[in-house]
């Protein structure tokens, strides 16, 4: 029998949960360490939405990246997906920055993974940035391409640094305030989910070429590897993707 405490247990073995931003709130947030999981729903957030799916399916658990408590909570209405997944009995396992930082198994690590770089490591004292390589030097467009084609994406904002490049810094979500720390690092590119004016502003004056793929779209690239992990390691538990959570977004062209 698999419980919530063994599959907590497995994803601290490879993105330890104490090494967690202080601000972040991560580990078994809601429901009971050891009750029984035969069926779990991935997802990269956990909404109503995602709670009655994970019902609908039989599902005793939810592992996700965003954590589904996040602050103090001062009131807890029927509509806040805290009381829903309380009131279906089904319990919660959140790895944020603790999955960020990882370079075991993560979501920078499975970001490269998708973007078809190679040799990603933690580079930087926080933790957060990681680098990584293309095969060869490649151009701002040429990456820009490969990005909407490996990860599906319609477009992909991005700023051409005006040379080739080969290493590159890699923070997923928001980590546009990497940018300082890859160019320390020595990055002729960057990708990220959500980045500032001003950061965007240092990158072209320093020509690093900054790809900006948006919070979900950088960061949903790890619940499939991550649905797949677990499955491979408790093979008497269902692991699933979750099939209805998206961030909404719509990309519109003339």
């Amino acid at each position: 029998m698999t419980t919530v405490l063994d599959i907590y247990s497995y994803i601290d073995s490879f993105a330890p949960f104490s090494a967690a931003e202080d601000w972040d709130n991560v580990g078994v947030l809601v429901g009971d360490e050891s009750a029984a999981v035969t069926k779990a729903v991935v997802s990269l957030d956990i909404t109503n939405g995602v709670l009655d799916e994970a019902k609908k399916l039989g599902a005793e658990l939810v592992i996700s990246h965003h954590p589904i408590i996040f602050g103090g909570i001062k009131k807890l209405g029927s509509d806040s997906p805290v009381y829903r997944a309380a009131q279906y009995g089904i319990s919660c396992i959140c790895a944020h920055t603790n999955l960020d930082k990882s370079p075991v198994f993560g979501v920078n690590t499975a970001l490269s993974d998708a973007l078809g770089l190679t040799d990603c490591k933690v580079s930087g004292s926080n933790e957060i940035l990681f680098t990584a390589n293309t095969l060869s030097p490649v151009s701002a467009r040429e990456l820009a391409k490969s990005a909407c084609e490996r990860l599906g994406i319609e477009s992909v904002s991005y700023i051409d640094g005006g040379r080739t490049f080969s290493k590159v810094g890699v923070c997923s979500g928001g980590g546009g305030g990497e940018i300082f720390s890859a160019f320390k690092e020595g990055c002729g590119a960057f990708v990220t989910g959500e980045i500032k004016h001003h950061e965007l502003l240092f990158a072209k004056e320093h020509g690093i070429s900054v790809f900006v793929l948006g919070h979900y779209k950088s960061e949903d690239v790890v619940i499939g590897p991550l649905a797949q992990l677990l499955s491979e390691k408790f093979t008497e538990t269902v692991f699933v993707k979750s099939k209805v959570f998206t961030d909404g977004v719509t990309h519109f062209s003339i």
